[in-house]
């Protein structure tokens, strides 16, 4: 690295490659619970295959993000799903084949997965 400039390259190819961006009022906003529980089960895992899979499919509307412990250890991987103007969905123990699989299903054909539910979120 030799100037500030190259370092802002590298920093925005890296945002751009994991994703973030500020999620907006009409965006879903996926949840992956990376507390230690999360991240021994596997989350960082099926986290990785959920950001590829939005990338491959060019979801401009999908917001995926870590966030701490989700308070359901047992379902460990756990991610959440906030459609606007649909209750939250807990999805457990989704490895990254079953994350794939949620974004196929319920964000793109809107069907929700009942058999990896554990519950649903409040926010």
């Amino acid at each position: 690295m030799k100037s500030l400039e190259e370092l802002k390259a590298i920093r925005e190819k890296a945002m751009k490659k994991l994703n973030v961006r500020t999620a907006g009022e009409e965006e879903i906003k996926i949840l992956v619970g990376m507390g230690t529980c999360g991240i021994s089960a596997g989350a960082r895992e099926t986290l990785t295959a959920m950001v590829e899979e939005i990338n491959n499919r060019n979801l401009q509307n999908v917001v995926i993000s870590q966030v701490g412990c989700l308070g359901n250890c047992f379902g460990e991987p756990i991610v959440q799903v906030n459609i606007p103007n649909q209750k939250s969905i807990l999805y457990g123990k989704v490895t990254p084949a079953k994350g794939k699989k949620i974004i196929e299903k319920h964000i793109l054909n809107g069907e929700i997965l009942e058999d990896l539910i554990i519950g649903e979120a409040f926010h």
